[in-house]
């Protein structure tokens, strides 16, 4: 392990997974390893996971990191700020962009040097931590990083079964028992003489267990069981021996004293590490009275200091004393340590630890279960806090809370809340259970309102929008509701007609909500800003769908003005900014576009709503794609990993890597396809044209154009106007003339009342492909030119060099022909380089001498001029962080740049780089 230490000083990241059962010794070699980072430089960050706490997110890395409420640094408060954040926004949302500030926050240290981030019992640690700790695993050459874990062997994790496995690179070291020479060794210390036979074999009982056979010899010698002889040979008394270890840590606490002993349990209830000032409330004792009993128990080494908390000095110490309470009295200790926390105003999370305890604990005792006043209280005032934050947890205490159902006023309240926790938690059967069963008994409008939403939201995950329409017109035609939670409804109601595809009824709907909203605000009644907004958003998408960008914008504009600068709406406002950028790139705006969703991109970025993050990266990389900047396209839609991704944008950003990869040839490309598929199923019918666009090439260059033009005819490609022009150009080659027919006549429909060059382009280059005309496919050529999009533009050029050359025409068709293998070129796309000199040899038309070739693909060459840029400030030792700051930049776009440097320079980490640089001057110099 000390060489690893040493590895990570010298700039090369390493992660090591310890393994051994309890008490074997993880948690001393980790803190050793530590140390001795410590001595040589290294910042270390040490946490542990905890059982109490593991329903809770990122607990480990927050103690690890030290970020709480009143960090100093404004980063760490940043963090907090997410997880106790808008509980209008995801919550997987609000916890993975506090995950990815923590990475941000290790990127920063190792910045400054080397690293080392430990995390003690990962086995107890919530799916979040596990997730961050793989993205550290997959950015560790990026980084001067030691990262280490210990769990035991056997955990049932599914997300610790794939941190172990040799594809994420995670060394692996068990420990086993101890030998029977080490055993000896151990015992001889502990005991001050070599042990006797007898001594020797209890302690082989141990099983090499360091632990048991420490806690064994000195329970021996505290109880007199320990019989030293004069030559030095430590024997055993008659009855001396403890039965377990569980005998032995009693043995260890009784000798501590009775008062002790119960300020010892009290502290078990808290967990493993616990705060001296919580455990005084549970006790409901100053802190100077606890100090004897502390004194004394850090004195017998069964507590000690750790970073200005009290921790156990090993987890079983703390688990005999806590399940050595009878479990109805731990129950109901822990109910009682819930309200001494908060009437004291402890964090909501404190006082959710205990809850969550005591709800496991009375599981299997229903006649125990139910929640007393203050319980309805607190959970009133700060469940929603709680589901924002973890949701699964709040669900698990709120069903205690809501069942039985009482007449309670606050019943009602809590009965949505258990709804929305479900859903946020995933459990989107359960959540539509108890929603449809609190519309059936809840008569408060605003509640009934919000069981809408929720159920809307369950069913839309689903694929059933219809079955949530036909209870929101009942709903609504019952009436009953008032000005402001009707326009809520009706515009849930908007949103599912337009899931189901009727835009005309969904159109409608948004329209009369925004007139009601409207009329509401002159009769100065209450005006709803968020039924406004929404409503609005339903009009903009209708008109994207219809094709209709130049009626989009005076609507997001309108939008815009309604949701900014209320925190509530930022979800909606980041999502209008993505969808208006959009149609700026539809109107063919493209820098515009660009700079608009770069914009968004950031926004999203610093207020850590990461679903839009990566909603904005990938409509980015669309934007990039079509106006030919496919380096820049490959680090926006790598920027985020598949885990942190909705589905729909997993396809859309993996059918662009695709695409790309297909046109330069890459033998990537079909990883991406192949990497998808499961993705994809997930949105059954749902079209992504970039991946249609990727399947229908790789076909076509499989051979098979017939398969080709079947994919993209099967997403609905008549539809759907990325796709039309493809489907002509295939159409034509196969000599299909109803597919023919039918594709030019929907892209004429859409140039019809248009002025935008893109669509007019399109129509040019359908007629030209059908009638072979080489001057209406040159008209097209320059459509596409001025709508900037590249590669169409060569397309249209390479059939016009094609119809020019079979009209005999041969020097329009060599221009032409140079044109398009330029435009190729540039792209890097030699797929079609080759494809075009296919077609057009046997007329023999060849590549020119003056033709633009394409960069090398590996060595220092292959770099763009961001990848160089960047390069040359990792070489200056600039993190990712300091390097973002100076070129304007989000850390997460640096980290994509230095992960395509490396595979391009074919190094693993970031001294490699500055390594490789020095080689190659010295080498021109």
């Amino acid at each position: 392990m000390l060489r690893r230490v040493t590895d990570t000083v010298a700039g090369r990241g390493h992660v090591v997974l310890v393994e051994g059962e309890p008490g074997i010794g993880k948690t001393a070699l980790v803190r050793a390893v530590c140390a001795a980072a410590a001595d040589r430089g290294a910042t270390v960050f040490l946490g542990a996971g905890d059982e109490l706490a593991r329903a809770l997110p990122l607990v480990p890395l927050l103690d690890a990191l030290e970020v709480s409420e009143s960090s100093p640094d404004p980063d760490r408060a940043a963090v907090i700020r997410l997880l106790h954040g808008d509980t209008k926004q995801s919550t997987a949302d609000l916890v993975a962009a506090a995950g990815e500030r923590l990475i941000g926050l290790v990127d920063d240290a190792c910045g400054r040097g080397p690293t080392v981030l430990a995390i003690d019992d990962l086995h107890w640690a919530d799916r979040v931590t596990i997730a961050v700790w793989g993205r550290l695993v997959r950015l560790l050459p990026h980084l001067r990083l030691l990262l280490i874990g210990t769990v035991r062997p056997g955990t049932d994790r599914d997300e610790l079964a794939v941190a172990r496995t040799k594809r994420a690179n995670v060394e692996r070291m068990f420990l086993g028992p101890l030998s029977r020479p080490a055993v000896q060794d151990l015992v001889t210390r502990l005991a001050g003489g070599s042990p006797a036979p007898a001594l020797t074999a209890l302690a082989q009982g141990a099983a090499g267990n360091p632990l048991y056979l420490t806690e064994l010899v000195e329970a021996l010698a505290r109880d007199g069981g320990l019989d030293l002889s004069r030559n030095g040979i430590a024997g055993i008394t008659d009855g001396g021996a403890p039965r377990s270890l569980s005998s032995a840590i009693e043995s260890r606490l009784g000798f501590l004293g009775e008062d002790t002993h119960l300020v010892l349990r009290a502290a078990a209830l808290l967990g493993v590490r616990f705060s001296v000032a919580d455990l005084g409330v549970v006790l409901r004792r100053r802190v100077a009275e606890l100090i004897p009993a502390l004194d004394a128990s850090c004195v017998a080494g069964v507590l000690e200091d750790v970073d200005g908390y009290l921790s156990f000095r090993h987890p079983f110490v703390r688990s005999a004393l806590y399940e050595g309470i009878p479990v109805a009295v731990r129950a109901a200790w822990h109910l009682e340590a819930a309200r001494a926390l908060a009437e004291a105003g402890a964090a909501v999370d404190h006082v959710a630890r205990q809850l969550i305890a005591a709800c496991d604990l009375r599981a299997d005792t229903p006649h125990e279960r139910g929640a007393d006043d203050w319980m309805l209280t607190w959970l009133v005032a700060n469940s929603a806090a709680l589901a924002s934050k973890a949701p699964a947890a709040a669900a698990k205490i709120l069903r205690e809370a809501v069942e039985p159902a009482t007449g309670d006023e606050r019943h009602a309240v809590l009965v949505c809340r258990l709804a929305e926790a479900l859903y946020r938690a995933g459990d989107l059967a359960e959540a539509e259970r108890v929603a449809v069963r609190g519309l059936a008994e809840i008569g408060d409008v605003a509640c009934l309102t919000d069981l809408h939403a929720t159920l809307a939201q369950c069913r839309s995950m689903t694929g059933r929008a219809a079955e949530s329409l036909r209870e929101l017109d009942t709903a609504l035609a019952a009436g009953g509701f008032d000005g402001r939670h009707r326009a809520r409804l009706q515009v849930l109601a908007a949103r599912a007609r337009w899931n189901v595809g009727d835009l005309d009824a969904a159109d409608r709907l948004a329209e009369t909500t925004l007139a009601e909203t409207t009329l509401a605000d002159t009769k100065h009644e209450a005006h709803d800003p968020m039924a406004a907004g929404w409503a609005l958003h339903v009009r903009t998408i209708v008109c994207l769908e219809r094709g209709r960008m130049r009626q989009a914008l005076p609507l997001f504009d309108q939008a815009l003005h309604v949701v900014r600068g209320d925190p509530a709406m930022t979800d909606l406002l980041l999502l209008l900014q993505i969808n208006r950028a959009l149609a700026l790139a539809g109107l063919n705006r493209a820098d515009e576009a660009i700079a608009a969703a770069r914009d968004v991109r950031e926004q999203a970025d610093h207020a850590g709503h990461v679903l839009r993050m990566a909603q904005a990266s990938s409509a980015l990389g669309q934007l990039l794609y079509d106006s030919g900047g496919w380096d820049d396209a490959l680090v926006e839609v790598e920027l985020l990993p598949d885990d942190l991704k909705n589905p729909l944008v997993c396809c859309c950003d993996h059918g662009i890597a695709a695409l790309i990869g297909l046109h330069r040839g890459s033998p990537a490309a079909r990883s991406h396809l192949a990497t998808v598929q499961p993705y994809q199923r997930e949105l059954g019918e749902r079209v992504v044209p970039a991946l249609a666009l990727a399947t229908s090439l790789a076909a076509e260059q499989a051979g098979s154009a017939d398969d080709a033009l079947a994919i993209l005819l099967a997403a609905g490609g008549l539809d759907v106007e990325d796709l039309l022009p493809e489907i002509v150009r295939l159409a034509v080659g196969l000599g299909d003339a109803d597919n023919t027919r039918l594709a030019v006549a929907r892209v004429a429909a859409l140039a019809a009342d248009t002025c935008v060059p893109h669509r007019n382009a399109a129509l040019s280059y359908c007629r030209g492909l059908c009638d072979g005309g080489g001057e209406t496919l040159l008209q097209a050529a320059t459509g596409y030119r001025d709508a900037g999009r590249p590669l169409s533009q060569a397309r249209a050029l390479e059939a016009a060099a094609l119809a020019f050359a079979e009209d005999g025409a041969t020097s329009s068709a060599k221009a032409a022909f140079a044109r398009a293998v330029d435009l190729y070129a540039a792209l890097g796309a030699e797929w079609d380089v080759a494809r075009a000199q296919a077609l057009l040899r046997p007329h023999g038309i060849r590549r020119g001498p003056h033709a633009t070739h394409r960069q090398a693909r590996t060595g220092w060459l292959s770099l763009t001029q961001a990848e160089a840029t960047v390069a040359a400030l990792v070489m200056a030792g600039l993190s990712n962080r300091q390097i973002a700051e100076r070129l304007f930049l989000s850390p997460r776009t640096i980290a994509t740049h230095v992960s395509h440097i490396l595979a391009k320079l074919q190094v693993r980490s970031r001294t490699d780089i500055a390594r490789e640089a020095s080689q190659r001057q010295s080498a021109s110099g």
